[in-house]
């Protein structure tokens, strides 16, 4: 099936051979749907609000009040930002399918990745606050267009205006699975807000050492973050599970961005992957880095001013292997 933009939508690798990995399409029901019909999704909605008067939704622990607008890392206040929300096909295979995945991007970020490619929405907050309704409603849209899943891009910041939002918008149809697109750099507290109610985690995990955390995403802690972050989502919804056409349904999905000249990273997260969640994890070795932003003008930034070199990416692809991770994102490139 042609999907008009260059590739044809397969499923990914596990569905031959390996129906452990499928769930049935007719049983499964998203798990926001379980936690409203017991009125856990509106308890959920106030502990989060309540996160908000002195803000800790992250690792940053700014302290804020964001309930009276006051702003910290993120630069957001009491209402979250919406950038853009479309269907998109650009998402990895399982999340595209043939119809898009649902995408909410939300402007600000409690990262500062001197690499950001999206810099003007993350850094420079290109973006429109909306309501809880208006948040309910955006969903609403994606899921009346024919979108396979809705897919919340960059939201650690704003998890209480989420949980806000899908309160209505469960009361109004939604019966869509959500993805949690985030860097990795999620606290426990805000994720424990979301078992029960997040199908599929999708994090980062950009860097290991604290050195090149500090540089390049201005947070030294990120990789002790992630890692956390990390095994709790695996515990709240395990390995990634596909329905019969491929179209994933539950479970965690890791990318990781090679950057140049940092390959020693790269390994050192493609083992802990391995070992600590399981080789059964799907990850995306993506090879898109280019510089951007602080990285192409900064001095002290001029290791990471270059493309990826090919051989750097197959040698990273090889790191995986290595690791014994076999599911690994197979989408047109």
């Amino acid at each position: 099936m042609n999907l008009g933009l260059g590739g044809q939508y397969a499923g990914p690798v596990e569905l031959h051979g390996h129906g452990r990995f499928v769930l049935s399409s007719r049983d499964f029901e998203p798990a926001y749907l379980k936690a409203h019909a017991a009125g856990q999704l509106s308890l959920k909605a106030q502990q989060a609000r309540k996160l908000l008067e002195s803000c800790r939704l992250c690792p940053r622990q700014c302290g804020v009040n964001r309930l009276e607008g006051n702003l910290g890392v993120c630069k957001v206040g009491r209402l979250a930002e919406v950038a853009s929300a479309f269907p998109h096909f650009g998402e990895e295979d399982c999340l595209r399918g043939w119809r898009g995945s649902g995408t909410i991007f939300f402007s600000g970020c409690n990262l500062r990745c001197v690499f950001c490619q999206n810099f003007d929405i993350s850094q420079q907050g290109d973006g429109q606050p909306v309501s809880a309704q208006q948040l309910a409603t955006l969903m609403l849209e994606l899921q009346q267009a024919g979108c396979h899943n809705i897919n919340f891009v960059t939201p650690s910041h704003v998890v209480p205006q989420l949980l806000e939002a899908l309160e209505l918008a469960v009361q109004q149809g939604l019966r869509l699975p959500l993805v949690y697109n985030s860097s990795g750099y999620d606290s426990l507290e805000t994720l424990h807000l979301l078992d029960g109610v997040v199908d599929i985690y999708m994090p980062d995990f950009k860097l290991w050492d604290p050195e090149h955390c500090r540089l390049y995403l201005t947070a030294a802690d990120y990789a002790e973050a992630a890692r956390a972050a990390l095994k709790c989502m695996h515990q709240q919804v395990g390995v990634l599970k596909v329905d019969e056409h491929g179209v994933a349904l539950r479970g965690v999905l890791v990318r990781h961005l090679v950057m140049p000249g940092l390959l020693q990273d790269t390994g050192q997260i493609l083992r802990w992957l391995a070992r600590e969640l399981s080789p059964d994890t799907f990850v995306n070795v993506m090879d898109q880095y280019r510089p951007a932003w602080k990285a192409r003008s900064d001095p002290r930034l001029a290791a990471i001013n270059r493309p990826l070199r090919l051989a750097e990416y197959e040698q990273a692809v090889e790191l995986a292997q290595q690791a014994e991770l076999w599911r690994l994102d197979q989408r047109w490139r």
